[in-house]
């Protein structure tokens, strides 16, 4: 049985990890009231440009480009965003979870495919298991700009334009709500789904077509990285507030416990003091 110094200490160090975990829930709660905001200030955006390029590609005869084409795949590449720390719960494993094991099912030989990490957590995960990286990326703010990613968003379009690889999807923590995400796996190129239940508006281009789609389905591909980027930053916000206060409460409740052993302990020791006094006045009569 524990010693009543024993519960002490643990009382006091559960307490300052409650303290610990109390002030990490506060701090994303901030961050995450800043990141939804981002996340659902840039989905206009996202829609617009989806319009126009959806209207450019089809809306004309004769116009096509390479990132609107499919083509044999000889090697997938999979641009898979999760966090740079933990504590949050499932919010990075079940992410990378979903990735390995639809590697597993679909490929047969690493030269097949590549991944493209953003976020320390899937990085780390991959290279422990030797899968290819490609491109990598972390250290990203808690609210990203479009500068911090556009590099390797950039990079990830080029690959495909040259063949590096021959489609590509992205997984990530979709934000449904602040005690909700769901892993999302959308194919990012070729960009085949583009215009799904789009309707067609009619614009005057100037200048020609291809052109214009030479410049906006890049910028349209790389928006759709720093979409889902914004996205799952929701996510991971909203994942370690809950994962902390859930901690925050079983904390406390563990307090409670050990308080009401330590008083037990307590009260069985002051106990066992007065019956030995008793005893001993007893013998001595």
């Amino acid at each position: 049985m524990a010693s009543l110094r024993d519960i002490k200490t643990r009382i006091n160090s559960t307490k300052k990890t409650s303290q610990i975990t109390k002030a990490m829930e506060m701090v994303s709660a901030a961050n995450f009231n800043r990141a939804e905001q981002n996340a659902k200030s840039f989905v206009p955006y996202m829609e617009k440009i989806q319009d126009v390029v959806a209207n450019v590609a089809l809306g004309s005869t004769g116009v096509s480009h390479p990132m609107l084409v499919s083509r044999p795949v000889k090697k997938t590449g999979y641009l898979v965003i999760t966090a740079d720390r933990g504590l949050a719960g499932a919010f990075n494993s079940n992410v990378l979870r979903t990735v390995y094991n639809t590697i597993q099912q679909r490929h047969r030989s690493q030269d097949e495919y590549a991944i493209i990490a953003i976020g320390r957590m899937g990085r780390d995960f991959f290279k422990k298991r030797d899968i290819p990286i490609m491109l990598e990326i972390t250290g990203l703010a808690d609210q990203p700009s479009f500068a911090d990613i556009k590099e390797i968003a950039s990079k990830t379009v080029s690959m495909f334009a040259d063949g590096t690889f021959d489609e590509l999807y992205m997984t990530y923590n979709h934000f449904v709500s602040a005690i909700q995400q769901e892993v999302t796996e959308k194919k990012l190129l070729p960009l085949t789904d583009i215009a799904s239940n789009k309707k067609l508006t009619s614009y005057e281009f100037e200048p020609s077509e291809e052109e214009i789609l030479e410049v906006l389905l890049p910028q349209y591909a790389e928006s759709l990285i720093y979409g889902a980027l914004l996205d799952s930053k929701a996510s991971e916000h909203a994942a370690r507030m809950t994962a902390m206060k859930n901690a925050t409460d079983n904390a406390k409740e563990l307090i409670r416990s050990l308080t009401l052993s330590y008083n037990r302990a307590r009260q069985a020791a002051i106990t066992q003091e007065i019956t030995e006094i008793v005893a001993g006045a007893a013998a001595l009569e």
